[in-house]
C-alpha cells in the first residue's frame, strides 16, 4: 500500500469494480466477472479494461500467478473514501458537511441512533492521519 496521494476520480463502473477487488481480496479478471450482479451485462474484456484502467490510475497493481493476473489494491479503502467524500462535499456543498447531514436528517436517511453514534464519534479523541 502506498502513502497518501492525489487520487484521480473514478467512474461509477470503476468504483463498482474496485469495490469487488477489495471484497474478493486479490481476484483474477474471471473472478471479478463471476461476482458481478446477475443483471450486469459486462463482458470479460470490459472488466479487464477497467481493471487495467484502475491500475493505470494507481488504484490497483497486479501480480502474475501462472497464466492469470491477480489484482491487488494499491491504495487503502479509507483513502479512496476520503477522496470521494471530499470531492462530493466540495462539489455539492462547498466543502461544508452540515447541509449534507441536514438533508439526510430531514429526509429520514439517518436515525436518532445514527445521530447518537455520530455524537460519540465526535467526542472521541482521535489522531490525524
Amino acid at each position: 500500500m502506498t502513502a497518501k496521494k492525489i487520487l484521480t476520480p473514478l467512474s461509477p463502473a470503476e468504483t463498482e469494480i474496485l469495490r469487488l477487488v477489495w471484497q474478493l481480496n486479490g481476484p483474477t479478471v474471471q473472478q471479478v466477472c463471476d461476482t458481478l450482479p446477475t443483471g450486469r451485462q459486462i463482458t470479460y474484456a470490459t472488466v479487464q479494461t477497467m481493471l487495467r484502467r484502475l491500475e493505470k490510475k494507481g488504484y490497483l497493481r497486479h501480480e502474475s500467478r501462472g497464466k492469470a493476473h491477480v489484482f491487488i489494491p494499491a491504495v487503502r479503502k479509507d483513502q479512496v473514501l476520503g477522496s470521494a467524500v471530499r470531492s462530493f462535499l466540495d462539489k455539492l456543498f462547498g466543502g461544508n458537511a452540515v447541509p449534507l447531514v441536514q438533508y439526510l436528517a430531514e429526509n429520514k436517511h439517518i436515525t436518532a441512533d445514527d445521530v447518537e453514534q455520530l455524537k460519540t464519534l465526535l467526542n472521541e479523541p482521535h489522531s490525524k492521519k
